[in-house]
């Protein structure tokens, strides 16, 4: 029965996806705020086939600690296609920090544009961090939140793999609360994987990092925070802790101030 419920599932999906990106595209040519709200009802519907084919629900705790205007960064941990699919649900017109060649997908590619995502590329790592912080402070000025997720990329649950200084800079150089979002969505749609398992995921907003701190003691600070509440998800499901490899650095002891 999983096997066949991820087989409608996957159908759907992607049909249901492209139908979406062809139904859209007048949204390009429409104010800025209309293409989100296209956007916001793609999610809300691909959601409904979640629910009603896997039996996936979600919940979010903390949302509390998001900021209630203003500018902000959410550093989030990424196990999975699906967290991308609910940034617009969580926030409000999220700026979401990608790979360059993401927008050179045909159609996919122009919302991006469209959405005023931060592309990087990042085989040019000098112009990469120089393009990241300029998209990050224009963001800034319009008072979006910043999604980056710290690793780079997906990071299978109870894999480890170092946080990059990216978050850090952007830390340092935008003075903006960094709130931590861990979550369990590894999983129930885990990357590169055909199945798609019934249950709920969690996505949980963690207390904020004050602007403030050096950019080391911000990165060690999320990183403790956030692994600690993850593997704390993931284990609540039934899921492995992340394994550090033997010559992986500890995670730091979290200060309980910004000082």
């Amino acid at each position: 029965m999983l096997v066949l419920r991820s087989l409608v599932f996957n159908i759907v999906f992607y049909i249901w996806t492209t139908l979406w990106c062809f139904g859209l595209l007048w949204t390009l040519v429409a104010p800025h705020r209309t293409m989100i709200w296209g956007i916001r009802g793609y999610m809300r519907t691909l959601n409904f086939w979640e629910r009603v084919i896997i039996g996936l629900k979600y919940e979010v705790r903390g949302r509390e600690h998001l900021p209630t205007s203003g500018a902000f960064l959410v550093g989030a941990k990424h196990q999975s296609m699906w967290e991308t699919m609910k940034l617009h649900l969580l926030m409000d017109d999220p700026a979401i920090v990608l790979k360059k060649e993401l927008t050179y997908i045909p159609i996919w590619g122009w919302y991006a544009a469209k959405a005023r995502m931060i592309a990087v590329d990042r085989g040019r790592r000098g112009a990469a961090i120089q393009s990241l912080l300029k998209g990050a402070k224009e963001r800034v000025a319009e008072g979006r939140p910043i999604v980056i997720f710290p690793q780079g990329t997906r990071t299978a649950v109870g894999a480890w793999r170092p946080y990059k200084v990216g978050i850090a800079l952007l830390y340092e150089n935008l003075g903006v609360p960094l709130v931590p979002m861990a979550l369990n969505s590894g999983l129930y749609w885990p990357r590169h994987k055909f199945l798609r398992r019934p249950g709920t995921i969690v996505i949980e907003f963690l207390p904020p990092i004050p602007p403030g701190l050096t950019k080391e003691a911000a990165l060690a600070r999320l990183e403790a925070v956030l692994e600690t509440a993850t593997d704390r998800l993931v284990m609540a499901a039934g899921g492995p802790p992340t394994e550090r490899p033997a010559n992986a650095p500890p995670l730091a002891a979290v200060p309980t101030t910004a000082g």
